[in-house]
């Protein structure tokens, strides 16, 4: 029967380790450890692609506040696909499509400056 290493007998060896060890320890932990764990956007939400999102939700989707959100269907800049009572629901699709479009509104405007002092 094979004894199973525990982490804290890996601490332990990776004491004894000399520097030059360790580094390359950490270098094939970083480059190959978790190489199936790197999903495409495509995988993780792949299933949420047609299902709505709640104001809550599509803020945080967003990264802004809910005041913010709110502040956006009222200027027009975002509409809920369909509202259930008082609750607004946003399509991911439409909001990954202004998500893009502000970053890249962004981008443009960040090229504007010069790097000189703004008056």
């Amino acid at each position: 029967m094979s004894h199973a290493l525990t982490a804290q007998d890996l601490f332990s060896e990776m004491r004894r380790m000399t520097s030059a060890e360790r580094i390359k320890f950490f270098s094939l932990l970083t480059n190959q450890a978790f190489r199936d764990d790197d999903f495409t956007h495509e995988q993780v939400f792949g299933h949420l692609q047609h299902e709505p999102l709640s104001a809550w939700e599509a803020a945080e989707y967003l990264e802004v506040s809910l005041p913010t959100l709110r502040r956006y269907v009222q200027a027009k800049k975002l509409r809920p696909c369909h509202t259930v009572g008082r609750n607004q629901m946003f399509s991911a699709e439409d909001l990954r499509a202004y998500k893009r479009n502000r970053r890249s509104q962004v981008s443009v405007t960040a090229g504007k400056f010069d790097g000189g002092s703004v008056q």
